[in-house]
């Protein structure tokens, strides 16, 4: 088995329900949040927003799986965002791809086109 690529449900990082982050989040792999965060969170990956959690946030990544909790600020996805119930979503949106599953409360701008990459 090649070591170098992950399994597309396999989570590399945590922050589990009673951890509380506050700053500049970059990781590579896959992140799941259960927990709050309040910053910036940069990556070439996935991130996962898990029920209960709470994100205050400027979010720069591939994609974007929100599977519950309440998530605001500014998120931009160059693959895809997904919003699930019972997510609470208060943001701009931005990417090439995003789906809104019926009951996700969201409030906020969307913009489906490309993402422009910072180099």
């Amino acid at each position: 088995m090649n070591t170098d690529t992950l399994p597309a449900s396999e989570i590399t990082a945590l922050l589990g329900r009673g951890t509380h982050f506050e700053g500049k989040l970059l990781f590579d792999g896959r992140l799941r949040i259960d927990g709050s965060f309040r910053g910036q969170i940069r990556s070439n990956d996935t991130l996962i927003i898990g029920d209960g959690a709470e994100v205050d946030a400027e979010v720069d990544v591939d994609n974007v799986i929100i599977r519950g909790g309440v998530v605001r600020g500014a998120i931009r996805a160059r693959g895809s965002i997904e919003l699930y119930v019972p997510a609470h979503v208060t943001a701009s949106l931005h990417s090439p791809s995003v789906f809104i599953d019926k009951g996700v409360h969201f409030e906020g701008t969307c913009k489906m086109a490309e993402v422009e990459t910072d180099s």
